[in-house]
């Protein structure tokens, strides 16, 4: 039986051999553990307009599961509210966590393929930051990822996208998704 080489997403075998050792000098960490990496990322979609027809829940959740290549979870109305036509226990979004080397390739396609084909982009705020190390930032349309046929769709959703690290500070962050070529505007 042959040996079959193990597949390594880009960016994490990036992480290993370049970003590591450029955190661990320029914040002059003791170990190894101290050095911050990427913990998940956790991709939100809204679909509030799914409340009168639960067809586009179910269009939105294929999309996102082409996107990132895992099920989403279904999210639902905790409680009714009568002004929007809502019951407890309806589908209002889809969410998903990915981890190792999902994330890694969802990182890559979003850093490399996604950010760039968004209409008018100037770059991500560099103050998204939430005090703990974890980025946020939201997308208009999920039409950006190429897995999205434009003629196959029927509406266009909107996403956040949640880079979680586990940096300590905010500025540990952002010189490791800097590392990670995270188009940063100033």
């Amino acid at each position: 039986m042959a040996e079959t080489e193990a597949y390594e997403p880009r960016l994490k075998g990036e992480y290993r051999a370049r970003i590591r050792p450029a955190m661990k000098e320029k914040f002059n960490y003791s170990n190894e553990m101290q050095i911050p990496r990427l913990d998940k990322i956790v991709i939100n979609m809204g679909i509030g307009e799914a409340v009168g027809d639960s067809k586009k829940a179910q269009a939105a959740m294929k999309d996102l599961t082409a996107i990132t290549g895992q099920k989403p979870l279904a999210t639902k109305a905790r409680t009714s509210i009568a002004g929007f036509k809502l019951r407890e226990g309806m589908v209002v979004g889809a969410k998903v966590t990915l981890r190792k080397d999902r994330m890694y390739e969802f990182l890559d396609r979003l850093i490399t393929i996604a950010l760039p084909r968004v209409k008018d982009f100037r770059g991500l705020k560099p103050t998204s930051f939430d005090g703990r190390g974890n980025y946020a930032l939201g997308l208009r349309e999920h039409i950006v990822f190429p897995e999205i046929n434009y003629d196959e769709i029927d509406q266009i959703w909107g996403m956040d996208v949640v880079v979680c690290t586990t940096a300590r500070t905010d500025d540990e962050a952002r010189e490791l998704l800097k590392q990670f070529q995270f188009p940063f505007n100033a």
